[in-house]
């Protein structure tokens, strides 16, 4: 017995001597390679402890949602939002108690003026569908005021595709496909679907690049898709195209696309057939002519003054010629992949964009033609309620309904490494994203953000949402004190 003791006891000593002797001569190897290289300042100066550095870096990402940052001061959303959303979606009391921790004095702030005589639950009326497309052979009868926003197969992965479109049936909103092509799994959860159209083209265009009749009469024969998209640009990128990483682009994803497996997907930044806005509408007409569907455009706001050329070209051929809707996108919006210049700095916040959108179709008579969908971090029924104010009829989130998903903002979008599965392509993170499970949780996220915008529009005395208009909201100023919507964006009468 004492013999195998001793023996188990030699034997640890090797290991522990071992694995310390393997320990020492890494250390003596890195800190050589760090003391003789030339590229990195803080390894040659420190070396060996300076590697560390960039572990802290990127930890960091993950350690301040967690333990250093308040309720409402992270970007591009904090800890409330994200919040509320998680609560919405499973299902459990969405309340929260002794007082609001958001700064009511910060300029932007938006404050719903509640009436003294709010509207009794038995007055309230539901949301009424809208018609969109009038002139299309297949008008398309609207039901949701909040909606899926673009999201392509290849950013987002197989199950999240599926949880959405399940989760949209049950819900009774529309599915936005992104414009990395229709998937079976767009389809197979039977909800509405909106087909988008980038300026590749992916999934209707020939061996040329350019449209296939075929392919578009394909997609207008299939009953799900109740619309189509036209993307001219969106909100966290405008002036440049989709981005989908190489590692993304699977077999499946580059036979939809029609691209080469494992290689980059750019888009280009514009589409080439479009040089004017007689174009913009030659292209809308074509699209809508051949699939029978209703067409629109989206767009993230900068310059504004060809929107007036559009309109203008539109009276001049007439209103059937019209776009049937414009998705106005936030200069903040969303995206799995762009530059850090794009994002930060160039197009117009949905808060500036959007009235101005309205304000453009009513001046040239269009408003009641052309439906107006707003989208760009609308993601809290706060948020989706101002943009009703300025004049949207439906709303657009991408994000809320990534959340929705058990999205965490680890910011790995871009990256094949989304350890909630969301965008991500590797089985093995997949698998922890449930379809059958998170179908239930887009379902409740949209079911309870349409409820707590009818809250507040009974608040402020109106019977339903699209009730709300500008002079029911008041944005605080850099003085802390606020103003009506319609003072600081008046009313433009049709």
């Amino acid at each position: 017995m004492m013999d195998d003791a001793f023996s188990w006891v030699q034997t640890l000593s090797s290991i522990f001597v071992f694995v310390v002797g393997a320990f020492l001569l890494t250390v003596i190897v890195l800190f050589v390679i760090d003391v003789t290289q030339t590229k990195h300042t803080v390894r040659r100066n420190f070396p060996v402890i300076g590697r560390f550095r960039y572990l802290f870096e990127h930890m960091g990402e993950f350690f301040r949602q967690y333990f250093f940052a308040l309720d409402r001061e992270e970007m591009p959303f904090n800890r409330a939002q994200r919040s509320w959303v998680y609560r919405a979606a499973k299902g459990v009391d969405s309340t929260v108690a002794f007082g609001s921790t958001l700064n009511l004095t910060s300029p932007g702030t938006a404050i719903f003026v509640n009436c003294p005589y709010p509207t009794l639950e038995r007055d309230a009326v539901p949301t009424v569908p809208l018609i969109i497309g009038p002139f299309a052979k297949h008008p398309y009868e609207a039901k949701s005021i909040v909606n899926v926003s673009a999201m392509s197969y290849g950013a987002i992965s197989k199950p999240a595709v599926l949880a959405l479109s399940h989760g949209s049936r049950m819900a009774g909103h529309w599915l936005n496909t992104g414009e990395g092509g229709l998937s079976p799994w767009h389809l197979e959860g039977g909800c509405d679907v909106v087909f988008q159209i980038g300026t590749a083209k992916y999934g209707v265009r020939g061996e040329d690049g350019k449209f296939s009749d075929d392919k578009l009469r394909e997609i207008g024969n299939i009953e799900q898709v109740k619309m189509i998209e036209l993307k001219l640009s969106q909100g966290a990128k405008p002036g440049k195209g989709g981005i989908l990483p190489g590692e993304k682009v699977t077999a499946e994803i580059a036979k939809i696309r029609g691209i080469p497996e494992g290689e980059a997907s750019i888009s280009p930044n514009r589409h080439p057939e479009i040089e004017s806005a007689s174009d913009l509408l030659d292209m809308i007409n074509y699209l809508r002519d051949i699939t029978g569907k209703p067409v629109g455009f989206k767009a993230v706001i900068g310059a504004y003054g060809w929107l007036d050329e559009l309109f203008d070209e539109v009276n001049s051929r007439g209103i059937e010629s019209a776009p049937d809707f414009i998705t106005v996108d936030s200069g903040d919006g969303g995206t799995g992949a762009a530059p850090m210049s794009l994002i930060d700095n160039v197009g117009l916040p949905i808060k500036e964009s959007l009235p101005l959108v309205v304000d453009m179709l009513c001046r040239h008579g269009l408003r009641d033609r052309i439906r107006v969908i707003a989208s760009g971090k609308l993601i809290n029924p706060s948020d989706a309620a101002a943009a009703l104010c300025m004049g949207a009829d439906f709303i657009n989130t991408a994000r809320g309904f990534m959340f929705a998903l058990g999205c965490i903002q680890a910011l790995q979008c871009n990256k094949n490494t989304c350890p909630t599965g969301v965008t991500t392509h590797n089985k093995r993170l997949q698998r922890g994203l449930v379809p059958e499970n998170k179908a239930k949780r887009v379902q409740r996220y949209s079911e309870t953000m349409r409820k707590e915008i009818g809250i507040i529009a009974h608040s402020c005395g109106v019977t339903e949402p699209r009730g709300l208009k500008r002079f029911h909201c008041r944005i605080v100023q850099s003085d802390g004190r606020s103003i009506p919507m319609n003072e600081l964006y008046p009313d433009v009468t049709p």
